[in-house]
């Protein structure tokens, strides 16, 4: 039996079918404060989405504290990190999180060798 996904027990198709405001309703206080106070920016942002999506260009923005709503379901948007973009592709279980949750700021620190001096053994050694 295959479990169709649900978000506050409403599914997909009814998540799309509710506006903006109606959406905010059932999210968790943080980010319902963020979409009833940036609602603009949102609209604003999915708009620019649509026209991207119309002309099949790559959708980037720099616009991580964006909260991801049920019309973004299924996009891949290239979210930008400080130094390049990633690409994120949203799925159901994104409901409600923010873009830059998935587009990790900072790499995992991957050390080598110590240095000549590092350590006690490598300060007699001679630097050729």
């Amino acid at each position: 039996m295959v479990k169709s996904f649900s978000y506050r027990g409403k599914t997909i198709e009814e998540l799309k079918a509710m506006s903006l405001r109606d959406f905010a309703n059932i999210i968790p206080s943080r980010e319902r404060r963020s979409i009833l106070r940036k609602g603009e920016v949102i609209e604003k942002f999915m708009k620019r989405i649509e026209k991207k999506i119309s002309q099949n260009k790559e959708i980037r923005t720099h616009l991580r504290d964006i909260i991801i709503i049920p019309q973004m379901v299924g996009l891949t948007i290239e979210v930008h990190s400080g130094k390049e973009f990633f690409p994120v592709k949203i799925n159901e279980e994104m409901i409600g999180h923010r873009l830059g949750e998935f587009a990790a700021t900072r790499k995992t620190v991957k050390h080598g060798a110590p240095g000549i001096g590092a350590t006690r053994s490598t300060s007699f050694l001679s630097v050729k």
